[in-house]
């Protein structure tokens, strides 16, 4: 289809992204404050919503990597 986009996840960026979907929404269901990710979850969620912001057509910054 041609207004599909497919993101590749390697597994341990696809356990962060489930685990933090997870977390987000049982702490805002409970009220409770959101812990923050590890330095290595928090790289590899950042890369993912790259690869996402490219896969919608978003404007990136000028620091990215492809613009180089």
């Amino acid at each position: 289809m041609p207004d599909d986009i497919t993101l590749q996840l390697d597994r341990a960026t696809a356990e962060d992204l489930y685990a933090t979907l997870y977390e987000v929404g049982e702490h805002i269901a409970a009220g409770a404050t959101i812990s923050p990710p590890r330095v290595e979850e928090a790289e590899r969620l950042g890369n993912l919503l790259r690869d996402l912001g490219h896969g919608l057509g978003r404007t990136c910054s000028p620091y990215c990597d492809h613009l180089a």
